[in-house]
């Protein structure tokens, strides 16, 4: 499924700012990498130190490349987001421009092949942890923002950036800095550097996001460790009952397996079917892109697509485990064993009611008559647009002209497993009509051997570049929704 068939934006008109860009692409590319060096993993555990002056660095860099109000937001007990805006294009819309400056942990360090946070280059990409996700998204705005007032001085519209410090732990102060700094993001309409294209070279959209819910969940059987071979068999082993309680969350196929789970989950129409059809997707491809070993099966409703059961079908995945290490393991019967659980919601679904039955299905399942604790974790709901239909459709049209100028490709629409906590929220309090919610136009940086949050995360630098172009080509085209094109482009020529 491919952009609008109107025409896109008259780039000889921009030829100053894609200019001007094009000139200071490798200061934007310095700034990545400072960036990048600074070890900002919001996970607990980690330095929280390094959070802030993340934080601090890109308040600082918004600052120097022009922007107002810069500052940093905070809230009780949360990482610090980021704030900044330029607001003197009188009568013209606000866009508001998202991206987060937090990273994922790094894994196993000893598995990567060049340093976590020490930004290296091989074959066009750039290898670090947060180079693309999201500190190339922080970066591409900054781009954006710099060409245009490098040269021209001025914005065609009025920008608000927001950028924050939590979105790899789910977002968990979310609605406290909504409720705190609330009329600062006022916007019509919302744009968020944090997704993926379809290819390397060919731009996305993201239409749609798996909502996300996660406990933790820990079954005790002893109060000390035991001898496995004095105590083994009529002792049950804490271990094994984790085992088997997380074997029971999905069926043979892989399906979460919990009575009424997908209860909610919103019915695929014949226009979204059709529209999965329409897409490029090739197996093959998608396995390798996985990394998928030789026999490996997909797992998952076998009556579904591949990207049905991707994007708007529950999964469940545990994402932690803590048992004895292999390494310093003995005979020895563990006293319990913890695990943290993560589930992906398709559209429709309600994540508190989601998030209800998970722990209370952990709760029940658990055998042997374990002691059981479940501490419930995030809850976050899917996220769905129509980009061919009603409100949002000229925003998605907009983007997917300036995206298709800037890469030479026409844009696809696509969903993504992924969750964005603040896409939801954000557009629902910016909606005066629950009906009409503000459109998010929903993308990124990322192609499948991205590997986000996973080891040897990189950067494909030549994408990054026409992500950057392409968000300076928006902003044109966003303003020309608002003041008419003919009008508008007129007044993009200078």
């Amino acid at each position: 499924m491919t952009a609008s068939e109107t025409t896109t934006p008259d780039t000889a008109a921009l030829a100053d700012v894609a200019a001007s860009l094009d000139a200071r692409m490798a200061t934007h590319r310095a700034d990545l990498e400072t960036l990048v060096r600074i070890p900002s993993v919001s996970a607990s555990g980690f330095d929280a130190a390094q959070v802030r002056r993340s934080a601090e660095w890109v308040r600082d860099k918004l600052a120097e490349r022009g922007l107002d109000h810069s500052q940093l937001l905070e809230v009780d007990g949360a990482h610090p987001a980021v704030y900044a805006d330029h607001l003197h294009a009188d009568g013209a819309p606000t866009v508001l421009l998202y991206a987060h400056h937090d990273v994922q942990p790094p894994g196993d360090e000893a598995l990567w092949s060049s340093p976590v946070f020490d930004p290296t280059e091989r074959a066009g990409r750039l290898y670090a942890r947060g180079a693309a996700d999201d500190k190339a998204g922080v970066l591409l705005h900054v781009a954006a923002v710099d060409a245009w007032l490098q040269a021209r001085g001025s914005l065609p519209l009025n920008v608000r950036i927001i950028v924050e410090g939590e979105e790899e732990v789910g977002s968990e102060h979310l609605t406290d800095f909504l409720d705190r700094y609330d009329e600062l993001l006022q916007a019509d309409v919302v744009v968020v550097a944090d997704t993926a294209n379809w290819q390397v070279g060919v731009p996305a959209l993201t239409y749609a996001l798996r909502g996300l819910v996660d406990c933790d969940v820990e079954v005790r059987a002893l109060d000390h460790a035991l001898h496995s071979g004095m105590y083994g068999g009529p002792v049950p082993d804490p271990v094994m009952a984790m085992s088997k309680l997380l074997a029971g969350l999905t069926d043979e196929r892989g399906t979460v397996a919990i009575p009424g789970f997908a209860d909610d989950v919103q019915p695929l129409s014949e226009a979204a079917s059709r529209r999965l059809e329409a897409l490029d997707f090739d197996e093959q491809r998608f396995r390798g892109e996985a990394g998928m070993l030789d026999g490996v099966e997909l797992v998952g409703d076998p009556d579904r697509s591949v990207l049905e059961r991707l994007w708007l079908q529950p999964c469940a995945t545990v994402i932690g485990y803590d048992a004895v290490p292999v390494a310093t393991s003995s005979n020895t019967l563990a006293p319990s064993a913890r695990a943290r659980v993560s589930v992906r919601l398709a559209p429709g679904q309600d994540p508190l009611r989601a998030r209800a039955l998970l722990c209370r299905w952990l709760e029940d399942q658990v055998p042997w008559g374990l002691q059981a604790t479940v501490t419930p974790g995030s809850a976050g709901p899917a996220f769905i647009a129509d980009p061919f239909a009603g409100p949002a459709r000229p925003a998605f049209e907009a983007a997917g002209r300036a995206l298709e100028a800037a890469y030479g490709h026409p844009v696809v629409y696509q969903g993504l497993g992924g969750s964005i906590p603040f896409v939801n929220d954000i557009t629902e309090r910016l909606s005066v009509d629950p009906s009409q919610p503000v459109p998010a136009l929903l993308l990124g940086v990322e192609d499948p051997d991205t590997r986000a949050h996973g080891i040897d995360e990189s950067l494909h630098l030549a994408d990054w570049a026409s992500a950057c172009l392409g968000e300076a080509y928006l902003f044109a085209e966003l303003a020309a929704l608002h003041t008419g094109p003919d009008e508008n482009r007129s007044a993009g020529a200078g």
